[in-house]
């Protein structure tokens, strides 16, 4: 175990065999780390949050020179505020906040510039990419990857191995990133598919194995590829 000196600890804060926090670390009270955890420098952890083995909480990103997207050089210190649970083997990026209460399962990477909103689950192996923005009460199930500058409004639930694109042209160079945007209430069924730049609206439902190519209206029902309008 290493804590750097002028890293603040809350009372009653457990630190796990082997585990390193860095210089200006602040950890609030009643927090458990479990082993091999790795908190980097300047991270700021809330009251009774709970942080499995082998987790990297404020890794900063890197990237190479085919990159065509580089992450942003300055990236404020990552926040997990109070009552947050982390499995693990997770790693969450500098420059995220994750909201009051959320749950973090196991595997779980979130990148630079996400916003997890208070009482969310984010299931175990889920990719979350950066520039994207998560609500309040959201489900995301096993397996789902959630593509960069995507919005996930509050009270939305997605099932399992869910998958999502933000580039129409396939790293072509062409066009702009923008991933689906996911109105609140939306419910999306396991293994579905969200092209890029798509707006499902509030309380829609999207069905198993459905491929969405267009904006879905409210309170709508749609299922299979392309997706379109279930008729009753």
């Amino acid at each position: 175990m290493k804590i750097d000196p002028s890293a603040r600890l809350g009372k009653q804060v457990k630190v796990g065999y082997n585990s390193i926090i860095e210089s200006e670390v602040v950890i609030g009270n009643h927090v458990t780390i479990g082993e091999h955890s790795i908190i980097r420098k300047g991270t700021v952890i809330g009251d009774d949050v709970q942080i499995g083995e082998f987790v990297l909480l404020g890794k900063t990103p890197s990237s190479n020179k085919k990159m065509a997207r580089k992450p942003k050089k300055e990236l404020q210190n990552l926040v997990v505020e109070k009552g947050v649970t982390i499995g693990t083997n997770v790693t969450i990026y500098k420059g995220s906040s994750i909201g009051e209460d959320a749950f973090i399962a196991d595997y779980v990477s979130i990148r630079e510039q996400v916003k997890i909103e208070n009482h969310t689950i984010i299931g175990r192996h889920v990719m979350v990419e950066p520039n994207t923005t998560i609500g309040e009460r959201t489900t995301i199930q096993t397996g789902s990857y959630i593509t960069a500058d995507t919005v996930i409004e509050s009270d939305v639930f997605i099932g399992p191995c869910c998958s999502m694109s933000n580039d129409k042209y396939m790293a072509s160079g062409k066009g702009f990133h923008t991933g689906p945007k996911i109105k609140a209430g939306t419910k999306i069924g396991n293994h579905a598919t969200l092209l890029p730049n798509i707006i499902i609206g509030p309380n829609a439902t999207v069905g198993a194995g459905a491929v969405v190519t267009k904006d879905i209206p409210p309170q709508s029902i749609y299922v299979g590829n392309p997706a379109r309008p279930l008729k009753s």
